[in-house]
């Protein structure tokens, strides 16, 4: 097995996992022959390496998409050896300067989804404020510690649907229960939404969560504002995510240790204004990229087919 190159410490794998990945070399070419794909897609990462350098040997293009603002050091290596590179983010065509285009990241559909058909389902009524509060196992007690901290204070401006994961949910009913009769029915708390999270999204007046490449795509194909919160590890990936969002007045960036009651209390107090958010959810539908999956598909087609290849037809 071959670790990842952000995990190699200073020991006998450091010597060992360069070794394996050089005889992986020829393992993939003869993957490559007895398959004989017309074309191979990669989401990069060090153990893709391999596969590209024996399909580039093989003449067989090869198309890479970076989901991130900031490749990792595996994937931009790989990048020099793929036939097209696929960003999410326009600043990331800087790190690979050769065969790069603007693809978008691709996202589930929200196509003939009714945003007032969708918020009466959820029992929004129509001169509500909807603020969604999601982020995965990762956000639970972040996201969590803070909510119900400020929860009186956010009711009053606010009806919040609030996606507290499954170890969250015991915080969540404890916390709906002591708020006063009143505010109870303008939270609702769910360990997550399985086929209904397209429908909140389109719901949503704010959103509250992280800052991986899937959310900020969706996030921007929806048009809604957003407070952003990047996980703090991984490379800081989603801090330049977040960071690139605000940059288009499409969010604001709320670093981890600084997410507290007080403060989401006071931004979400601040963007109870109608016509701020109007501003970032302009801002956020035009950053969007929804076709983001047709782009890659028709790319990957173009170049198992040798016909033109669209990136190079369309602007970024």
């Amino acid at each position: 097995m071959v670790r990842s190159l952000r995990t190699s410490g200073r020991d006998v794998h450091l010597v060992l996992d360069p070794l394996r990945l050089a005889a992986s070399a020829p393992q993939a070419w003869t993957l490559l022959g007895r398959i004989r794909p017309a074309a191979v897609f990669t989401t990069g990462g060090y153990l893709a390496l391999p596969l590209v350098l024996a399909a580039r040997a093989r003449r067989i293009p090869t198309l890479l998409w970076e989901g991130n603002v900031i490749p990792g050091r595996a994937t931009r290596t790989i990048g020099r050896y793929a036939t097209r590179v696929a960003v999410s983010f326009p600043p990331t065509l800087a790190a690979f300067p050769r065969g790069a285009f603007v693809s978008g990241t691709p996202i589930r559909s929200f196509e003939g989804i009714d945003r007032a058909a969708a918020r009466a389902a959820l029992g929004v009524q129509p001169d509500d404020r909807l603020l969604l509060v999601f982020g995965g196992s990762q956000a639970v007690a972040r996201f969590s510690g803070a909510l119900l901290g400020a929860l009186p204070e956010l009711l009053s401006g606010w009806r919040i649907l609030h996606l507290a994961g499954e170890t969250g949910m015991g915080d969540a009913r404890a916390a709906r229960d002591r708020l006063d009769p009143s505010l109870r029915d303008r939270y609702r708390p769910e360990p997550f939404l399985t086929d209904g999270m397209a429908e909140a999204l389109v719901s949503a007046d704010l959103v509250l969560g992280r800052a991986g490449s899937s959310t900020c795509a969706e996030l921007a194909a929806v048009g809604v504002a957003s407070i952003l919160v990047p996980y703090p590890y991984a490379g800081a990936h989603q801090r330049a995510n977040a960071a690139w969002l605000e940059g288009q007045g499409a969010a604001v960036l709320v670093p981890d240790a600084e997410l507290t009651s007080a403060a989401l209390s006071s931004l979400a107090a601040d963007l109870r204004d109608d016509k701020r958010r109007a501003r970032m959810a302009a801002a956020a539908r035009r950053a969007g990229r929804p076709d983001a999956a047709r782009r890659i598909a028709d790319e990957l087609l173009a170049m198992a087919t040798g016909a033109p290849l669209p990136s190079l037809e369309i602007p970024a």
